[in-house]
């Protein structure tokens, strides 16, 4: 049987192959990178409600309330509002300080019981690029339809919206940090969109 810690080291990022070229196209102004394998829980259940009662529970803290909201859970664990009854929680995976992702489900799913709702892990379903400085504001603009203006799109903002012609996450974690997340197999177009839109920055 193969060792957990040895799956973790084979493990490849969907941008792993472009690292390289990530970091050739990033300046002090405008930053671009992956940070990969993070855990991905999704999480349905009807705000106020004994299911959400249950996660909340478990989770140490409230699922969001409304459009674009981030919980902060600590433990750098944040829990984003997807829809009126569907979030995500993001972790650190066992890798990098967090736990299992299946783990995660197991005691989520075991405190649902036979309430309604659903976890599940969607850990390999996105990657996450990180795009920061000064300038990545002007970056998103320039793919993106809604207002980033940081009165309407403040730090600890997330929404599901396009990219160019992707779907994302797009959450804003800082005034100046901005966390895409595709799904992997959009990963590498969404990356080298991003660069090229970067370009008149270098």
């Amino acid at each position: 049987m193969v060792e957990r810690s040895a799956v973790l080291e084979r493990r490849r990022s969907p941008l792993q192959r472009m690292a390289k070229e990530l970091a050739a196209g990033s300046s002090p102004q405008v930053a671009l990178r992956e940070i990969p394998f993070l855990a991905q829980v999704g999480l349905r259940a009807e705000p106020g409600s004994a299911s959400a009662a249950a996660l909340e529970a478990v989770l140490a803290g409230p699922l969001p309330h409304g459009v674009g909201d981030v919980t902060e859970l600590g433990g750098d664990r944040q829990l984003l509002w997807l829809g009126p009854d569907e979030f995500l929680l993001v972790a650190p995976d066992e890798a990098n300080g967090g736990e299992d992702p299946a783990r995660i489900v197991d005691r989520l799913s075991a405190a649902l019981g036979a309430l309604p709702g659903q976890v599940v892990d969607l850990s390999a379903n996105r990657t996450t690029l990180e795009l920061r400085g000064a300038r990545a504001q002007q970056v998103l603009d320039k793919s993106c339809r809604l207002d980033l203006d940081p009165i309407t799109f403040p730090a600890g903002s997330a929404l599901v919206t396009l990219l160019g012609t992707v779907n994302v996450i797009l959450w804003r974690v800082a005034a100046d940090v901005w966390r895409i997340m595709p799904r992997s197999s959009f990963a590498s177009y969404t990356a080298r969109w991003l660069l090229d839109g970067m370009r008149e920055y270098h």
